[in-house]
């Protein structure tokens, strides 16, 4: 999104603000806040770039910046007790290989009693923990989300409606969000090339459970996936369908169809854990994706403890991600049809190989109120490429990523 028109964006609170304001001078409320992350990165690698999930490329042995580094700005109207809006903008590097601005949440909230609440307009999508202050990494205590986790759903908006209900039993707070919409993202397929990802009657359910330091959340999101702008794709989809034609090979034509991605079924489904208890701390979640496309069905999870010591918190993590199945490559072996059944290879490869492990050590020190220094190294164990990306002939781990990172909000 260009810059100029997401600067617009923030400034119509301020806007909205001075048409709701009355002839006494009152009116709504505006408050600017932010967050970001100054980081550097590096590994012990030339052999492939570590990036975060949906980055066009990354870094090896030289640290940069680029990967872990960003900046949110956010304008929170309160028109009176019951109207509200909130525009959040995020300059940082994702599917496109330079820093772009995204329009992240774009809002308006109506409180319709003390427990019901109704949002319309852009928010994050809730699939996960964290799902809404994922990129604030001061609200963090790992420095970065565990890929192996948070890979497996790209899209991280929904523009449509949501409802939540609130309500307490005792000690134990209750919340049910549901979010109905579609939503459309870029991602990244090379170091200069991108597809975008469309995901329409969107249906994604949170729960989440909260008694003292204890909280439990179940999440379930089902869309409908299209992916139409693959140049790559499209060629290899036509040249199995032609030669399945002209060579009567009818699996060929069945297989393409397979690779199509036009309003294919795929769900996700997220349990997660958090406590907050005197001096420990602890963060889980186990997720199940499926698909009825080529992209793999998945099964992954976290891990992540840590223990207070004053303003410091040492912690560790384990993280896991694994291939539930993929489609085969049913293209015959046969000489003239070795460059096809390489083009199918390359493809599901890509997507349907991507399994890894993750072992995280990290120290982070809240050294101002609201800013927190980060030391983590990460030890990752991929399964062929992982989720690496640009590998070289032979890449194979184990790789050795080191990054440090300040915190801030304001």
């Amino acid at each position: 999104m260009n810059k100029r028109f997401l600067a617009t964006l923030l400034t119509m609170p301020l806007a909205l603000a001075n048409a709701f304001a009355d002839e006494a001078g009152a009116g709504p409320t505006v408050k600017i806040s932010g967050y970001g992350t100054v980081a550097m990165t590096g590994t012990d690698t030339n052999d492939a770039q570590f990036a975060r999930p949906n980055q066009a490329s990354g870094v090896g042995k030289t640290a940069r910046t680029g990967v872990d580094s960003n900046l949110g700005l956010q304008a929170n109207v309160t028109v009176n007790d019951w109207l509200s809006g909130i525009a959040q903008g995020l300059v940082r590097k994702d599917g496109e290989d330079n820093y772009g601005a995204d329009l992240a949440w774009a809002f308006a909230k109506a409180k319709l009693s003390d427990n019901f609440s109704i949002r319309v307009g852009r928010m994050g999508l809730p699939v996960f923990m964290i799902s809404d202050y994922r990129n604030v990494g001061y609200a963090n205590t790992l420095l970065r989300p565990p890929g192996e986790m948070y890979s497996q759903v790209p899209l991280n908006s929904i523009d449509g409606v949501d409802g939540t209900y609130q309500r307490s039993f005792g000690d134990t707070n209750l919340t049910a969000q549901l979010a109905l919409g579609s939503t459309k993202a870029t991602l990244a397929t090379g170091p200069d090339s991108t597809v975008h990802i469309r995901g329409k009657s969107i249906v994604a359910l949170n729960l989440v459970a909260e008694h003292g330091p204890l909280t439990l959340r179940f999440g379930r999101a089902d869309t409908k996936i299209s992916i139409d702008d693959s140049r790559e794709q499209n060629k290899l989809i036509g040249a199995l369908r032609a030669t399945g034609a002209a060579f009567r090979i009818p699996q060929l034509g069945a297989l393409a169809d397979e690779l199509v991605v036009k309003d294919k079924k795929a769900s996700f489904t997220s349990l997660g854990l958090g406590l907050d208890w005197n001096n420990i701390v602890v963060q889980s979640e186990y997720a199940k994706r499926k698909t009825d496309s080529y992209v793999n069905d998945s099964t992954s999870w976290y891990l992540m403890a840590g223990y207070r010591i004053g303003k410091f918190l040492p912690y560790y993590s384990h993280a896991d991600l694994k291939s539930d199945g993929s489609v085969a490559n049913s293209v015959p072996r046969i000489a003239a049809l070795a460059p096809l059944a390489a083009g199918v290879n390359t493809l599901l490869h890509t997507r349907n190989q991507q399994e890894q492990s993750t072992d995280t050590v990290g120290l982070r020190w809240d050294f101002h109120t609201s800013a927190a220094l980060k030391v983590q190294i990460d030890r990752v164990k991929p399964v062929g490429q992982g989720l690496f990306l640009q590998p070289a002939a032979g890449f194979k781990g184990p790789v050795t990523v080191a990054a440090v990172a300040i915190d801030f909000v304001f």
